[in-house]
This record gives C-alpha cells, sequence and structure tokens, in this order.
C-alpha cells in the first residue's frame, strides 16, 4: 500500500464512491481479522460471536458517518480494536446477565469457562474505563497494543506521538492494569 492510498481510499468511500469502499474493506480485511482473532484467543470455543462477525460489526461501525476523522490506517486499525473491545465487552456482559437469570443453578457448571472469561473482559473493560479517566493517552496505547496489536512506531503513528512516548506509556499502563485487575 502507496503512502496515504488509505487516507485517499477513505475520502473516496466517504462521498459515496462504492469501488474504493469495496478496494478499501479488501486492503483492511485480513488485518482487521488478525485483531479480532487476538481479541477472541482468550475466549472459551463454541461462542456465537466469531472472528467473521466482530469484524464485520467492528467495520459497519467504523465506515458510517463516526468514520470522518479517521486519517490514517493506523489510526482507522486503533478505532477498530476499540470497537472490537466494546464489542466484546458488551457480549460479556450479556453473557453475565444470562447467568443472573438463570440464578447460577447449572449454568455455572456447563458455562464455567465462559463465564470467567465474561467476567475477566468485564473488569478489564472498567479497569481501561478508569485508566482512561486518569490517563486517557495510556488507555489508547493499551486499545491500541493489547486489542489492536499494533507495534510501537504504528501506535505513535495512530496517535501522533513519539515512540519514547508508546514506549513509556506502555510500561506504567501495564503496570497500573496488573495493580487494578488484581481479584480481591
Amino acid at each position: 500500500m502507496e503512502p496515504g492510498e488509505f487516507t485517499v481510499l477513505m475520502a473516496r468511500s466517504r462521498e459515496g464512491d462504492g469501488t474504493a469502499h469495496e478496494t478499501l474493506f479488501r486492503m483492511i480485511y485480513a488485518e482487521l481479522r488478525r485483531i479480532a482473532r487476538r481479541q477472541l484467543a482468550g475466549m472459551p470455543r463454541g461462542e456465537t460471536l466469531d472472528t467473521t462477525s466482530l469484524v464485520h460489526e467492528s467495520y459497519l461501525r467504523l465506515i458510517g458517518p463516526a468514520a470522518s476523522h479517521v486519517g490514517t490506517r493506523s489510526h482507522f486499525l486503533n478505532l477498530a480494536a476499540r470497537a472490537m473491545r466494546q464489542i466484546l465487552c458488551d457480549y460479556a456482559r450479556r453473557r453475565l446477565r444470562t447467568r443472573e437469570r438463570f440464578d447460577g443453578r447449572s449454568l455455572d457448571d456447563i458455562h464455567g469457562a465462559e463465564i470467567a472469561e465474561a467476567d475477566r473482559w468485564v473488569r478489564l473493560d472498567e479497569a481501561l474505563e478508569e485508566l482512561e479517566r486518569v490517563n486517557a493517552r495510556q488507555a489508547r496505547i493499551v486499545e491500541c497494543r493489547f486489542f489492536g496489536g499494533l507495534g510501537e512506531e504504528e501506535t505513535a503513528e495512530a496517535l501522533a506521538v513519539s515512540v519514547r512516548t508508546v514506549q513509556r506509556d506502555w510500561n506504567s499502563a501495564r503496570q497500573w492494569l496488573g495493580e487494578h485487575m488484581r481479584e480481591d
């Protein structure tokens, strides 16, 4: 991909160019699948939410009017990772509500790993929301690095900061999350 090609295609897609929209989707689809697979990796097998569903739902959230401010490929991937995180956390919350409706009867035995994973996603989401209140840039860096699988340079580009800032904030954010994710 030539530098700026993604940005041009995104602008043309927003203007209603169907060919640009299709080209953009084909161009970014493999990377979106990689991000989705990474985020789904820890979930128990047999989930109803699969890689393809996650990719398509997040893409639809990003390609509309909400994506009017997207500038670069890295920025788009950062937003895609955030959208996927939100989708997975919403899914996890629904799973936990289902558990509460069954009042914990044999559902725990049947879906124990799934419930534990849903709980972990919800706790991580709550911790990231708290981190965002404390240090929004560190929260964005976690989204890029952990959820999006972006490297240091891509994260720096997506957030318009230096690589050194990404390194420093990534280390601080991991430490902060480690302290706030411990089970009491």
